[in-house]
């Protein structure tokens, strides 16, 4: 059983993701989700509608015990599944103007978004290794490229999780295993809800925020065997903002 791991996989851009690998792969859906078991029945109900199969995963990726004995409970009982595909998409925003930023907002972004990914991606990857195939996708975000005010913490994460993309990418490239990331701009979802969008989206040469399933499409095809000669790369699927 060939599996692909989402993690923050039960709502927004995870979600679609879910879903649109259910409709694209053979994959069997691995959702990870941290407290919102509803949410993510609900993504598990969509996958299998969309004609896929799947579980649900329940670990948050800032403990690093917690993952790694989630993940090792799930190989035992899986004895013959390989995860190929890991969609590091969990994160988190707090924001807030620097000066006035408590450091548990700073820690808590940080450790959500890259030590997330080391977590999960540095317990997974040796197996990766050894069947000499992989594709790692990492949702960043337009504010890891160009900086947003008022998400220093945010942007900081994000901008870390870009550079460890294209480190990571050359030291595996040679095993066949993949390493990109997706900067998304404004998105509809969950954490956008509180934006202004009427106003945003005159910043937006394409005028109008972007969908979930428009990013999912795109973490799908790097999910794929048609990306093989993609890796290292950051892409923007921010609808023409300079980034």
């Amino acid at each position: 059983m060939k599996c692909a791991l989402i993690t923050g996989g039960s709502r927004g851009i995870g979600k679609s993701i879910c879903i649109q690998l259910a409709k694209d792969s053979d994959y069997h859906i691995l959702i990870n989700y941290q407290s919102n078991k509803d949410a993510a029945l609900d993504t598990l109900e969509a996958v299998k509608e969309a004609g896929g199969t799947g579980e649900l995963l329940p670990f948050n990726v800032v403990n690093i015990e917690e993952v790694q004995s989630a993940l090792d409970n799930w190989q035992n009982h899986n004895k013959d599944a390989i995860i190929e595909v890991i969609v590091n998409n969990a994160g988190i925003t707090k924001d807030g103007l620097f000066m006035w930023m408590k450091p548990e907002d700073w820690n808590n972004v940080i450790n959500t978004s890259l030590n997330g990914f080391f977590n999960v991606t540095n317990h997974l990857i040796q197996k990766m290794l050894v069947q000499k195939y992989g594709r790692i996708i990492n949702l960043v975000s337009l504010s890891g490229l160009k900086g947003t005010p008022g998400q220093t913490n945010y942007s900081a994460a994000k901008g870390a999780v870009i550079a460890a993309t294209k480190a990571l990418a050359q030291e595996i490239a040679k095993r066949n295993i993949t390493v990109n990331a997706v900067a998304p701009g404004f998105i509809k979802t969950d954490m956008t809800s509180d934006l202004n969008e009427k106003e945003l989206k005159k910043m937006v040469p394409a005028n109008r925020f972007g969908d979930p399933e428009e990013v999912a499409h795109l973490v799908s095809f790097l999910a794929s065997k048609k990306a093989s000669y993609i890796t290292g790369e950051v892409i923007n699927i921010n609808g023409g903002v300079y980034s």
